[in-house]
């Protein structure tokens, strides 16, 4: 942002701008993942808190079905991004979300897929952000189940 200012010389009106110094990219050690949010049957909102200087968050999470406490069996889906990354401003103590998106499973309990995959089940996510992942479990104490590999992101708003 530039702050506009103006000196009277003369009785003529110069102007100067002052452009604000870059603020540096967030790094994964000053975020924290306030959870995920199931905002319905396909979808949670996944949250970073910036606990440190503010800086800037650009573009779309990685993801991955958590490996059941074992990092090497974390199964990485295919991100869709959704929408355009713009740099997201985050002050200290400041949010930003990213809407992750699932191919539904279908039916009760034991449900399926509609191409006749396998539905795929975990208690957690790792989404990855800054070079940081965090592991989350959805808000409401279920599972993940989702269909195929592959899940849409929306850029970090």
């Amino acid at each position: 942002m530039a702050a506009a200012t103006a000196v009277t010389a003369g009785g003529l009106l110069a102007g100067t701008t002052a452009v604000a110094a870059p603020v540096a990219a967030c790094t994964g050690e000053q975020l924290s993942a306030s959870g995920a949010v199931r905002t319905d049957s396909t979808r949670v909102r996944f949250t970073v808190v910036n606990d440190g200087p503010a800086c800037e968050l650009r573009g779309f999470p990685t993801v991955a079905l958590a490996g059941q406490g074992s990092p090497d069996r974390n199964q990485p889906l295919r991100v869709i991004p959704r929408g355009e990354a713009r740099p997201v401003l985050l002050s200290e103590g400041g949010t930003a979300s990213s809407v992750l998106t699932f191919t539904p499973v279908l039916g009760e309990a034991d449900g399926y897929c509609a191409s006749g995959a396998a539905p795929a089940v975990a208690p957690s996510l790792v989404v990855g952000i800054a070079g940081m992942g965090f592991q989350v479990a959805p808000s409401d104490g279920g599972r993940f189940a989702l269909c195929g590999n592959t899940v849409r992101a929306t850029a970090f708003r």
